[in-house]
This record gives structure tokens, sequence and C-alpha cells, in this order.
């Protein structure tokens, strides 16, 4: 709170960016330690969490008042109109402190309190159990152990702690590999094809320097290739674009003759100052002993496959010259459309997609195991890795398989959140929406495949919300080891048991579960089948061009004829209840009317004639009540109508015979 100066500020304009008119809403502006409140003069909210700020800008002065544009993560974009320039300057400078936080504990997530006991607390941080997806795919197996390498990081700070690996695959060769893999990533098990007997495994690139190379990186690679009995070659699929591998492995030639020239230049006494000449050396060196890829001749049974996959900052690029595009008032559909192509958005997306089909391909297709890495191995890989698991596995395109797919690929496996999502107060060169590309890519397939997912857009975004709101603790961190050493399951919640409490609202009324249980999706990639994602990028510019999707109608049909079936279900109860007690109405009736045995003198007597006192209608008496033409009671009147034997009736105090 030291940080807030002004928490309300009156006659504040909330502007429709989009407007042609400049129109905008009255109201009130709050502050409080977690959020930035909006309520207008129809004491409609708007809600802005203080972590989803991703810029603020304070723009000059005008005639109405001191301009506030606000940028957020997830895309929203405000622009206020505050009457005075000091109460905009305070806004601002708080907002600036606000939204950047200098340590976790500062976030959301550890004042959160959504008033739930430590061990409600405790089993929604047990939902999501990795050990048991792994039974689910069928390791440990007689390929495939669980190593106890990595069981106290002391391999790799940013793998999980439980890791499989071949079961040939001995600790000294896991040693070795990581030491020749960048950050130590060596190579471990992502998803296993239990049918098919082939793996997706992941690694980071090699260190390999000039010519270097590692027997025991060999080793393992080999291992996991021969724990494939249905194919003993395997792909190493490298996600970076082929050009800069190249590119790379020129530049190390062209160090190496550099080298070879100083060399003999000192050699042969020429005039250099040794000072330069070692600092010379020294980059050069660190470049040559920088990061590479596997040489082909070194690895047996091995295919190589580039597809081409840009780092974390063309992707950063590409998304902002996206929202440039659609934070553009006025814009044709045609210069919408030639922004959307120059930015490269969708181009990346096919290209993570592609790489996906893959995979997906080369198990199903040639029975063969993939080993991915990009770089570091937590960013594409992560991309790549989970998309063909989902292509390949129908039980990850449920609500909770997604959940689990997450947190298998994504957060144990070391994606770096807290940094991709700008979390803390940090390098802002390390933000990428990685992960947002990677739901991006999961919408493509719902649109494409739209009864083979269990879950709606909504879910996604649901994710996505939550991803930058750092609410929650399983976004926050960039490994396991670090969230463990922020305690995050004792001090904050998990975010998938609440998405789980609202499920219905994520539900896609299209699935269909039995005909897709081992169904394989095979997207088309073909550059028109890629849209744009108005959802995602617009969902809360309300006034442009509003539309319900095809899902929320149907949605919302459901639940018009749920509610239909329950009402006729109330009705036909009423119905049945009202008829039982008309029937319990008239058995009490009959009970009153005591019947005599016949007697052998009445059989042989003659009939009497009905001798009444008070007049009679016809053979029924009117129900109290009820309407002369009301014919809900004439199955009753048949059943009076009907001659009864003879006996006595005291009915009305007047004794009568029929017979």
């Amino acid at each position: 709170m030291e940080h807030i100066r002004t928490t309300k500020v009156e006659q504040v304009k909330l502007l429709d960016r989009f407007s042609t008119s400049n129109k905008s809403l009255t109201g009130t502006l709050y502050l409080t330690a977690t959020h930035l409140l909006f309520i207008d003069s129809h004491q409609k909210e708007t809600w802005i969490l203080h972590h989803h700020i991703a810029s603020v800008e304070k723009l000059a002065l005008t005639t109405s008042g001191c301009p506030l544009v606000i940028q957020c993560k997830n895309f929203r974009i405000v622009h206020f109109i505050v009457p005075r320039e000091r109460d905009c300057h305070d806004i601002y400078n708080s907002l600036l402190q606000l939204s950047k936080q200098a340590k976790y504990e500062d976030l959301y997530a550890f004042s959160y309190n959504p008033k739930q006991n430590d061990s409600e607390r405790l089993r929604g941080w047990q939902l999501i159990d990795l050990a048991e997806e792994y039974k689910r795919m069928g390791v440990p197996n007689s390929n495939w152990q669980l190593s106890d390498a990595n069981r106290e990081y002391k391999i790799c700070e940013t793998y999980p702690r439980e890791l499989y690996v071949p079961r040939i695959a001995s600790k000294p060769i896991i040693v070795g590999s990581s030491k020749f893999r960048s950050k130590g990533r060596f190579p471990v098990l992502s998803y296993y094809h239990h049918n098919k007997e082939a793996a997706i495994c992941r690694c980071s690139q090699p260190l390999s320097g000039f010519s270097a190379r590692c027997l025991e990186d060999e080793h393992l690679l080999q291992a996991i290739s021969k724990a494939n009995p249905a194919n003993h070659y395997m792909y190493v699929v490298d996600t970076r674009p082929k050009h800069r591998v190249q590119s790379w492995w020129a530049t190390q030639k062209d160090i190496g003759r550099i080298i070879v020239r100083i060399s003999s230049k000192i050699w042969n006494d020429e005039k250099i100052r040794e000072s330069d000449e070692k600092k010379r050396l020294n980059a050069m060196a660190n470049r040559a002993a920088g990061k590479g890829y596997e040489n082909e001749d070194n690895y047996s049974n091995i295919r190589f496959q580039f597809v081409g996959i840009e780092n974390i900052h063309v992707m950063r690029s590409s998304l902002q010259k996206l929202l440039e595009v659609n934070g553009t008032k006025g814009l044709s559909v045609s210069d919408f459309y030639s922004g959307l192509e120059s930015s490269g958005w969708l181009r990346h997306i096919k290209a993570v997609m592609d790489a996906a089909i893959f995979l997906a391909k080369a198990i199903m297709i040639e029975n063969a195991s993939v080993l991915v890495h990009c770089s570091d191995g937590w960013d594409r890989t992560s991309q790549v890795c989970s998309l063909g698991s989902l292509l390949l596995d129908s039980y990850y395109r449920t609500i909770k398989g997604f959940m689990v797919l997450i947190e298998k690929d994504w957060i144990s496996f070391g994606h770096k959140f807290s940094e991709r999502c700008g979390h803390l107060d940090g390098d802002p060169k390390e933000v990428s929406p990685v992960f947002t590309q990677f739901l991006e890519c999961v919408w493509h397939l719902t649109e494409q495949f739209p009864q083979d997912f269990e879950f709606n857009e909504a879910f996604l975004l649901q994710i996505h919300e939550h991803i930058h709101s750092c609410q929650f603790g399983n976004f926050l961190g960039n490994c396991q080891k670090e969230r463990e050493e922020l305690k995050l399951k004792e001090k904050t919640y998990s975010l998938w048991p609440f998405l789980l409490d609202d499920q219905t609202k994520y539900l896609n009324p299209l699935y269909s579960s039995k005909s897709q249980k081992f169904a394989v999706l095979e997207p088309n990639t073909v550059s028109f089948n890629f849209k744009f994602w108005r959802n995602m990028y617009h969902q809360f510019d309300r006034t442009l061009h509003p539309r319900e999707s095809v899902c929320n109608i149907i949605m919302n049909m459901n639940e018009q004829n749920k509610q239909l079936e329950k009402d006729i279900k109330d009705l036909e109860s009423k119905i049945n209840k009202r008829k039982n007690e008309q029937i319990d109405g008239v058995l009490t009736k009959e009970l009153l009317h005591p019947v005599h045995p016949e007697s052998p003198i009445l059989k042989t007597s003659l009939c009497f004639k009905e001798q009444t006192l008070l007049p009679m209608n016809d053979t029924l008496r009117t129900i109290e009540g009820s309407n002369p033409a009301d014919n809900r009671y004439s199955e009753y009147a048949e059943e009076f109508s009907k001659s009864e034997p003879a006996v006595v009736s005291l009915e009305y105090g007047v004794a009568r015979m029929t017979c």
C-alpha cells in the first residue's frame, strides 16, 4: 500500500478505442493493493489486476484532461482521461510500482485467500500426479525405467526430480551426456506410445564447439533408439531454422581459420600487442565453445530433421507487430490482412504445428522414436513435445488430461514462466509469448476438429488469463527446484481445482468421447486453415463487431433444453401427485360405505327401485369446487355409473337397495 498515493479519482472517462466518435463512459477510478477498478455511471465494473499490466503510458495533457493508456498482458487496452494532471501522475507512478514486483513474495498468489483450509489446499495440489500419468502411458516397463540420478537436482537444476530414461542407460552415461548438453538437460522421456512402443524424448542442444564429441551422449541416444523394438533408427528433430544452424557452422569454420592465422602470426613474431591478442583469442574461444548441433558422422541410426521455429526474440517482435495492427482504428479489411501477413504471426503458428505433425507421423507411420531439442530445451521443445502428444493421445484432449499435459511438458520440465511472462521486474528481452503460441495452436486444432476436444475456447482463454495473473502458484517460478524453494504448495493455491469447479462453463457441447478414444489428429496446415484468433486478441473489445460463436449458441440451446426437460418432469410429477390424491379420495369414500354379505333372501326378492329424498344429478354427484363442464373426472364417472351389487347404503341418511 505504500506505493498508492491516490486511492480514488472521480469524473474519469473510459474511452472506446475503436469508436470513431470518441464514445466514452464516465465513472470513478479506484486503486487498491491488487486491482485497478473503474465503475461507470451504470454501475458496471471493470477490474484490472496489477500483474496483468504490461505497460503504462501517460500522454500529453489535453483540454479534456490527462490521458492514461494501459496495455495488459491479456491483450486488454484501456484508455482513461483523468481530469487533473496531478491525479493522473499519481496513478501512473503507483501503477508503475505495483505492476512490476521485485520479489516473488509480493505477487498476488501469496496474499490470495479463497477461504480454503490447509487440507483443501493440499488436495488441490495433489490433483495432478505425474507418476500416475507415466503409469497410464505404460512406463516403467522392460525398456524404460525411473532414474534417481537427478533426485537432488545434482545433474540438472531445471529438470524435475523424477526422470524416465532407457533401462540400459547407466548413471555414468547420463552424467556424461548432461555435461555435453546445454544447461545439463540430457535426453529424457516426455511421452511413450504404448501401442507403437515409440517415444518422444527431449533435451537441449549439444555443446559441440568445433569438432568435439561425447561418447556418453552417443551411447544415450543409441539406448533411446534400442528402447524401441519396432524400429532401431530414430529422428533427432532440431526445432531451430536450418539456415541459422548453417550460419553458425560457417561462423565456427571462419573462427577456426582466424585462429590459425593469428597463431601463425604469433609464431612468426609479428608485432602484435600481446594484450589485444589475448582479448581477441578469448572472444573467439568463447564463441568456439558455444552451441551447435549433433554431428551426423558420430551418431549411428540417427536421422536429423530441422523444422524451422524461430527464437523467442523473433516471436516477441512478431506479436508486437500483430498487436499494432489490431490496435489501429479505422483499418480497412485489406490493410488488416496485409498487416497480419507482414507480422508473420500465423506463419510461426504454422511452423510449430508442422513440427508437431512430423512427430506424430514419425511415431504412427514409421514406428520411430523422436528426440526433440531447441537451444536450451524449455521453449520450442515444450511447444513441439506437448503438441505432438496432443495429436497422438486423446486423453490430453480432455479437461483433466490437458491440465496433466501442461504440468508434464511445461511446468515440470522447466519452461521459464516467470521470465517469459514477466512476472517480476527483470530483463524485458526474456519476455516472449511461447506459451501463448501453444494455446493458439490448440485453438486452431479445436477449430479443425470440433468434436475431438472436451474443452472449449473459454477454457484456453481462462488458462491464458492465469499464466499472467499470478493469482495461483502453478506458473510462478522458472523450474521445479525454484518452486520448491518458494514453498508454493504451502503458501499458494493451485489453479486446476478452481477450473474443475466451473467445469460446466468449459465443456464443448460437440465433444464425442467414445468415437474419438483412439483417434490420432491429422490437421491440415495449408495457409487458409489458419485464422486470426479474435476472442484472444479482442476479447475485451465488446464494440468491435460483437458476434456469438456457434459453440456458445449450442451451449445456450442445450441449457434451454435441459431447463425445459426439468420443467416437464416437474409438471409430470405434479400431475401424478394430483391423480394419486384423487384416487385416495375415492377409496376413502368407498371405505365409508359398509358392504354386507349377499343374502339368499335378497337373491329371490324383487328388486326395489332406488328411493331418495334428495335430488341427484344423473348417477354422479358433482365434486365440490369443480366445473361441471370439466371432463378431468370422466374416468371416475364411468366407475360410479356401473351397477353395483345388492348392497344397502346409508348415504344422506336414506336406505337404498340395488340389484
